[in-house]
């Protein structure tokens, strides 16, 4: 019995020292160093085309993917790591015509300049702008079920490029 303790702390020691020495990580990757909190500010809306509700829906999605993928507290004030910006376009384009010439896809593409502030260690801030985008049939509206699935779609990708960026250095 006691060999196979032996054996046990042989073997867990050192991988528990080499996982102890690797800093501060979360399983998702996310190096967070000695923060503790994160804030979101507002994202406005500052397209040429304004969108009711998606300002809003994109704050609270980053919000979203930060907490579920850090142990970070969310806090409205003096954030360790604080995320702001605005969005910056909205555009409807055709991307595709049938053979008489109309529109048999459409493409929303939105960008998103996001300044990001480490307050613990400011080499880490940066402004840049991210963007995706969503097709759908030219048949549809983009309203309901389309802009939402659209929306999904858009602000996954985008926060989490947001993330990996701030985040994890990539």
């Amino acid at each position: 019995m006691a060999k196979l303790k032996l054996k046990i702390i042989v073997f867990v020691a050192p991988l528990f020292l080499l996982l102890s020495s690797c800093g501060v990580y979360s399983l998702s990757g996310a190096d967070i160093g000695n923060a503790k909190t994160f804030q979101v500010n507002y994202f406005r809306n500052n397209a040429d085309i304004v969108e009711p509700g998606i300002d809003r829906t994109f704050t609270l999605e980053l919000q979203d993917l930060i907490q579920s993928q850090t142990s970070l507290g969310l806090t409205n004030q003096n954030g360790d790591l604080v995320y702001e910006g605005e969005i910056t376009r909205y555009y409807i384009a055709p991307m595709t015509a049938t053979a008489d010439s109309q529109a048999a896809q459409n493409r929303l593409t939105i960008a998103i300049n996001v300044r990001f502030y480490n307050n613990l260690d400011p080499e880490k801030d940066f402004e840049q702008r991210f963007s995706h985008y969503y097709d759908y049939p030219a048949t549809q509206q983009l309203v309901g079920g389309t802009l939402d699935t659209a929306l999904e779609e858009i602000y996954s990708k985008i926060t989490q490029e947001i993330f990996n960026k701030s985040l994890t250095g990539w």
